[in-house]
Parts: C-alpha cells; sequence; structure tokens
C-alpha cells in the first residue's frame, strides 16, 4: 500500500533530519533530539520527575498520571532511538498519548543510552526502573499492576525486560511493543523492501547495533540483546505488537509474534498498511497512530484489570 499524503509529507521532513546525512556520528545522531517534529500533547494531570532506585542503579523517570489521588495501574514505558538518541522529552507526546488512552500511569525511563552505556547497561537501568515500580517507590501506581512498553529500540528493551522479570520473579501484565528491534537479520524482506527510502534504513539500523552490543557481536548478539534468540518464551507476559508495512524492522516483529504465541503466549498482532517506522508517535497528526495506539490501550486495560493488584 501506497505511503498516504500526510505520511509522506512526515516522511520528507524526517528525511531532513541529521541523522539521516552519512556518516553516521553520536553528536549527529542526538542533533535531531534538538529538532524534534511539534506534536500535539496530551493534558496530563499531573507531570513530574522522579528518581527510582534498585540494586545499586539509580534513574530517572518522569511520572504521568491522569488521576491523582488515585492509585492506577501503571505502564513503564522506555523510548525508542537506536538506544543512542531519544529521551525523556522526545517522546514526552507519545507517553502522554499512552497514559491518555489507556488511563494509566506511565513511568517514562531515562535509561543510559550507548555507545557510552552499552548493552547490558540500558537494559539493567531499565530493569531496575521496572523492580523499583514493583517494590511501591512511586506514589499513586499499583507495583502489583505493571504494564511495559517501548517503541522500536525501546520495544527491543521492554520484550528484554519483560525476560529478564520472568526470570527474576517480577510480575508483569502486559507488554506493548510497537516496532520493536528483536534481531540482527538485515537480511529479510522487509530490509529489502524497505531498508533505503523510509527514514529508517539498514546502513542506519546496522549502525544503531554497533552502538549497542559493540561491532564484534552484531552478528551474534546476545538473547536479551535479540530477544528472538531466547531459550524460551513460555511464561511471558501477554503481548500486543504493532509494526508498519513500510519499516525494515516489519518482519522480525511480526515474526517474534509468531514465536511467542507458538511459546503459548497470548499475543494481539497488528501491521499498520501504508505506515512508517515511527509513526505511533504521531498521534493527533496521523489517524493511524490513534488506530494503533488504541489497539494498544486495549490491550493494556484488559491485561492490567486482570491482574492482582499489589
Amino acid at each position: 500500500m501506497a505511503l498516504d499524503p500526510m505520511t509522506q509529507q512526515i516522511l520528507e521532513m524526517m528525511k531532513q533530519s541529521p541523522l539521516c546525512t552519512p556518516p553516521f556520528t553520536v553528536a549527529n545522531a542526538r542533533a535531531g533530539d534538538d529538532q524534534p517534529i511539534p506534536l500535539p500533547r496530551a493534558d496530563i494531570a499531573e507531570v513530574r520527575d522522579i528518581r527510582l532506585s534498585h540494586g545499586g542503579r539509580e534513574v530517572a523517570a518522569r511520572l504521568y498520571h491522569p488521576e491523582p489521588g488515585r492509585v492506577l495501574p501503571v505502564v513503564v514505558f522506555f523510548h525508542g532511538g537506536g538506544w543512542v538518541l531519544g529521551n525523556l522529552e522526545t517522546h514526552d507526546p507519545l507517553a502522554r498519548a499512552i497514559a491518555e488512552a489507556a488511563h494509566v500511569a506511565v513511568v517514562s525511563v531515562d535509561y543510559p543510552r550507548a555507545p557510552e552505556a552499552r548493552f547490558p547497561e540500558p537494559l539493567e537501568a531499565c530493569f531496575a526502573a521496572v523492580a523499583a515500580v514493583a517494590e511501591g517507590q512511586v506514589d499513586g501506581v499499583d507495583g502489583g499492576r505493571i504494564a511495559l512498553c517501548g517503541d522500536s529500540a525501546g520495544g527491543n528493551l521492554a520484550a528484554a525486560v519483560a525476560l529478564l522479570a520472568r526470570d527474576r520473579g517480577v510480575a508483569i501484565a502486559h507488554q506493548l511493543l510497537l516496532y520493536p528491534v528483536i534481531d540482527t537479520d538485515f537480511g529479510n524482506a522487509s530490509y529489502t523492501e524497505s531498508g533505503a527510502d523510509f527514514f529508517l534504513t539498514g546502513p542506519m539500523m546496522r549502525w544503531f547495533w554497533e552502538q549497542y552490543v559493540g561491532e564484534e557481536n552484531v552478528a551474534n548478539p546476545d538473547p536479551l540483546a535479540a530477544p528472538i534468540r531466547a531459550a524460551s518464551l513460555k511464561g511471558l507476559a501477554p503481548a500486543t505488537i504493532i509494526t508498519a508495512e513500510h519499516d525494515p524492522l516489519r518482519d522480525e516483529g511480526e515474526a517474534y509474534a509468531e514465536k511467542l504465541e507458538e511459546a503459548g503466549v497470548a499475543v494481539t498482532l497488528r501491521r499498520a498498511d501504508g505506515m512508517i517506522h515511527g509513526f505511533v508517535s504521531m498521534v493527533g497528526v496521523l489517524p493511524a497512530a490513534a488506530e494503533a495506539l488504541a489497539v494498544g490501550a486495549e490491550g493494556l486495560r484488559r491485561s492490567l484489570a486482570e491482574a492482582v493488584p499489589a
């Protein structure tokens, strides 16, 4: 399906980002963080920066609470950006949109970024934030009803945290993965079809992987860096996975959904036809973004309602 006119306009704007101009460098990548596309921001009643600590790690985060004074289930959110860029500010509109759509508290995690902090440091910081929430360190949220969410590299971190939480005894109710990075197979069909002309490219994605795991480990990454390679996916939380038709990450996200189902995990998979990587962040601009977020919010509400309160 061809791109609709609004998506095409956004794509052309995204292509002007310093990130899209080789050679790829950390400085160029992060320059784009200071030039975000202006997006609508939902009005959330309480928004404040917080600190979380667990296992000797201290992690900065931001709490979005739509109903202060009431204890709500919580979504712990990890931003995208290839593990290299992105921050609390770049993903503030998306975090607000999740809180509004699902009527949950959202804790957005400011994890350390690569290459200064390579795997497993960002992952362990994300897990520490989740464990801290489970321990009751955030007022107004129910540490017994936690879901995970992330977009792109943040989806990778959410999937990997779900694995760690299963193995370390932290209860997770749901995982909402938005076009997640799941593997290092740069030769699959979606990379061939969409790895050159739709903002996120194959060379760009390879460079991100090199920053995260080191160039020498890209071909054979640790299963916690590439969750589809995990020895077992049994016992993981139910998942909602959103993919985009014109996204090099499409096939790996859909393959992960299939492997989760084979392991007995309940999965809702939705592919957004005609969309590009990152489209869900365009809530308020692209109708498809609101539609995808509604699917994700439904899964979050259902699983969090079924979870046992702390």
